[in-house]
């Protein structure tokens, strides 16, 4: 099945090389790992700068994780490979795909951790698009909470026209305080969506502060 680890040793080995790879390319810096559950189910809900994000969001944890992808990225069968080895799930763009929400429930509830973008595409400013309702089915059925996770750094790193990144571009990875399975049952899924779009935004223009960065304006 797509998604599920083939290998662990293999996906422990594809961890640390990625790991590596981000220590020799990057300034790469991490806050608030212990935000994530070291057990039981949880998702990653990521806003998304560039192609490098999965690896940006995963490598600095030690709980493996299953990755969301589109499906167009599995017609490359060596590509598609790969990618499932570290559990890769495909998803239909567009339209909603049941079968990899079934999927995703389906590991949730076996007690694994998600890493979605929300997003669904990568920003072609830097800034954080409104997420849609849907995904909090997800969480719900799943009994997973929420970690919000920020990325800052990737769209000056590899911006959708740039064919190749850019090395040595500071790059930085927040976790934040997770939203409980209990608070996302309360919420219908565009009050969720709202809420976890405005909670990214508020990490983003914090951080931006942090780092003498002009914040984006989102009023």
């Amino acid at each position: 099945m797509r998604g599920e680890t083939l290998n662990p040793i293999w996906y422990w080995l594809a961890r640390w090389a990625c790991r590596i790879f981000c220590v020799l390319t990057f300034r790469l810096r991490v806050y608030g790992t212990e935000n994530v559950p070291q057990k039981g189910p949880f998702v990653l809900a990521s806003n998304h700068q560039s192609f490098l994000d999965p690896i940006f969001c995963g490598t600095p944890l030690t709980r493996p994780l299953c990755f969301l992808a589109r499906d167009t990225l599995f017609t490359n069968k060596l590509f598609g490979l790969l990618i499932s080895s570290v559990n890769a799930i495909p998803v239909k763009r567009g339209r909603p795909d049941l079968s990899a929400i079934k999927n995703i429930i389906a590991k949730l509830k076996r007690g694994r951790g998600v890493c979605l973008f929300p997003e669904a595409t990568r920003t072609s400013d830097g800034r954080i698009s409104a997420f849609k309702g849907g995904f909090g089915l997800l969480c719900r059925r799943g009994n997973a909470p929420v970690v919000p996770v920020l990325i800052e750094g990737a769209f000056e790193c590899w911006p959708r026209h740039q064919k190749l990144f850019s090395p040595g571009s500071k790059i930085t990875v927040s976790y934040g305080k997770p939203i409980s399975a209990e608070q996302i049952t309360e919420m219908q899924d565009e009050e969720f969506a709202d809420v976890l779009t405005n909670t990214l935004r508020a990490m983003q223009t914090q951080l931006r502060q942090n780092l003498g960065k002009q914040p984006y304006n989102y009023s």
